[in-house]
């Protein structure tokens, strides 16, 4: 199915909806379609791919839960010691958890079984294991869930995310 870019009044991205959903917000006055897709609704509708909202909402901050799912994408499934792209990755802390290492998202990548158990007990610079990226917190909510669905269809996208 379809997914929509809903950008607020100040054209910052605010969430993703169904096709179903943006074109009843279309409807219904309450946004307007900026840009759209090469199927049809009809003889005359083109189906959303973004839609801006007419009246401005204010969204409060929303942090990021740190799950192995979110892990895995924010590391694109990509074991951060040997770069092995795999989907059966384990978790590794960095500072080890029996060093008081804690579960946040600057303490944890995504690893190949085979590096975390050369690893072990040992931080990345006594294991001689280099991380290829810094572990950080993602940017921001909108921008994590639109990378997740970023695909060639949601190219148009990226002009309104920054960080994406």
């Amino acid at each position: 199915m379809s997914k929509v870019l809903v950008i607020n009044a100040s054209y910052e991205p605010l969430n993703i909806c169904s096709w179903r959903r943006a074109v009843i917000l279309i409807l219904k006055g309450k946004a307007e379609q900026i840009e759209h897709g090469s199927k049809p609704i009809g003889d005359d509708f083109l189906i959303p791919t973004v839609i801006r909202l007419r009246s401005y909402v204010k969204i409060p901050y929303k942090e990021i839960n740190l799950s192995r799912r979110n892990l895995m994408h924010r590391d694109n499934y990509l074991c951060q010691y040997c770069g092995a792209n795999r989907h059966d990755l384990t978790i590794d802390h960095i500072i080890p958890r029996s060093r008081g290492g804690a579960d946040t998202w600057d303490n944890v990548v995504a690893a190949c079984l085979s590096c975390n158990v050369k690893k072990g007990n040992r931080t990345p610079k006594e294991a001689n294991m280099p991380l290829h990226v810094t572990p950080r917190r993602p940017a921001n909510q909108v921008s994590f869930e639109i990378s997740k669905h970023a695909n060639g269809t949601e190219q148009c996208w990226q002009k309104y995310v920054i960080g994406a």
